[in-house]
């Protein structure tokens, strides 16, 4: 039986200390904050990213040096048969493109298998999380990703965003339409489903909001996992700086949903970048794994 690695990078919101405690490798992901590099979990904290962007610190995100993910292979290698890659969504960032070129090189084909899973933060999370329960049921880094890919879009995102004034720094408002969003305190709903961010509904308010992406997450239950209790669903609340708001939204919808276990994990930096801090989160996924961890 191969002895398979599984490898991710932080954009999955598993940090080191997690990973170490579960036998999974990480990449950290490189940030610029006023042209100054950082690595998420290395030197740049959760707290100290959003006390530089709410303080106007210019924040850019990054993919992992090619060099760091190439000796990170390498090492793995050294002690394992094969490595399973997986990055962040291919439609959010290069970083999985480039992995899977490198993949090809003589030198790492056959071993190394960078999963296209397009998914970021707590979807990620969960298939990191399969990987590492198929593996020790003893499935090939072959086979490991092509169950990833095959279940890709067997996940969903719903983002509420509380302030408009990241999403017009990134070009997705233009500075009028963020303007007027802003007086008449409307509030964004996005989706991340598969490759793509895009929108989903408005709100004017907290609670219209919080009640679209229940009624969100039980449509897809229903129509597009034809599960309608949610028996084979995993359900995350997420946020970004917002843990007070999410443990309330977390009773709100163990309310609609009293046979799930709902976990809080934070939404994952490269996607605060671009939503700012405030933003509440829900999520579903078919998944064989019925907990992860918070």
């Amino acid at each position: 039986m191969s002895k398979v690695a599984i490898l991710a990078d932080t954009n999955c919101g598993i940090l080191h200390k997690e990973a170490q405690e579960n036998e999974i490798y990480i990449i950290p992901m490189p940030f610029y904050i006023n042209d100054e590099l950082f690595y998420e979990d290395i030197d740049l904290t959760n707290e100290e990213f959003f006390k530089r962007q709410t303080t106007g610190a210019v924040i850019k995100t990054s993919m992992p040096l090619v060099g760091d993910v190439m000796d990170k292979w390498d090492e793995l290698l050294k002690e394992y048969d094969e490595v399973v890659y997986i990055p962040m969504s291919s439609g959010l960032s290069s970083s999985c493109e480039t992995a899977m070129m490198l993949a090809n090189d003589e030198e790492y084909e056959g071993k190394v298998f960078v999963v296209n899973n397009q998914r970021i933060s707590v979807t990620q999370k969960l298939s990191v999380y399969e990987a590492k329960q198929l593996a020790e049921n003893g499935k090939t880094g072959s086979e490991i990703k092509e169950y990833l890919e095959d279940t890709k879009y067997d996940s969903n995102i719903y983002i509420m965003v509380d302030v408009l004034t990241y999403l017009k720094k990134g070009g997705r408002l233009t500075p009028a339409v963020a303007t007027l969003g802003t007086l008449l305190h409307i509030k964004p709903i996005l989706q991340i489903r598969g490759e793509k961010l895009d929108s989903f509904a408005k709100a004017r308010t907290l609670k219209q909001s919080k009640q679209i992406m229940l009624d969100a997450i039980s449509k897809d239950m229903e129509n597009r996992f034809h599960d309608p209790d949610g028996n084979e669903c995993i359900i995350s609340i997420s946020h970004t700086n917002n843990q007070e708001e999410a443990e309330i939204f977390r009773q709100e919808a163990l309310e609609r949903f009293p046979n799930h276990k709902i976990i809080i994990n934070p939404l994952a930096l490269s996607i605060s970048c671009h939503i700012g801090p405030g933003a509440l989160a829900i999520t579903t996924s078919k998944s064989f794994i019925k907990d992860i961890c918070e």
